[in-house]
């Protein structure tokens, strides 16, 4: 049941992740166009932000499933996360439901991988192996 949960969580967080990449993609595009002005380049900018973003969260993955910190790769998913939602705030009209439009998108991308990440945590049982101590003193009984 765990396992199918997790699965689960990692089929919803990828197309909720996909989503909000697609929509993030035109504020994201709009900011580095009036920037660029016009270069084929700023078609691509977005990927300055979701690249690093993406390869820093597959380095939070690996280290869930080896059970290994990952404070660095954290830090730039959650600083990309931070300039994906300010670059497109910044692209957003200045109406609540237009910053909310804008903002969430890439808070839920963050969310539902922080959320993957907790079930992969949850998920792996912990084996402590036994000490060579209590193995050697179970010999001797």
């Amino acid at each position: 049941m765990s396992f199918g949960a997790a699965a689960l969580a990692a089929v919803i967080g990828a197309m909720v992740s996909v989503l909000s990449g697609v929509i993030a993609y035109d504020p994201l595009h709009l900011a580095a166009a009036q920037s660029i002005s016009r270069s084929p380049a700023a078609s691509w900018w977005p990927v300055l932000v979701y690249g690093p973003w993406l390869v820093a969260s597959v380095s939070v993955l690996r280290a869930a499933l080896h059970r290994k910190p990952a404070a660095h790769s954290w830090a730039v998913v959650l600083l990309f996360s931070a300039t994906a939602v300010a670059l497109c705030l910044t692209q957003a009209p200045h109406t609540i439901t237009g910053l909310a439009t804008a903002g969430i998108p890439p808070v839920a991308a963050l969310t539902c991988f922080q959320q993957l990440v907790r079930q992969i945590t949850l998920t792996r049982s912990i084996r402590q192996p036994e000490s060579r101590h209590r193995n050697a003193s179970h010999a001797a009984r």
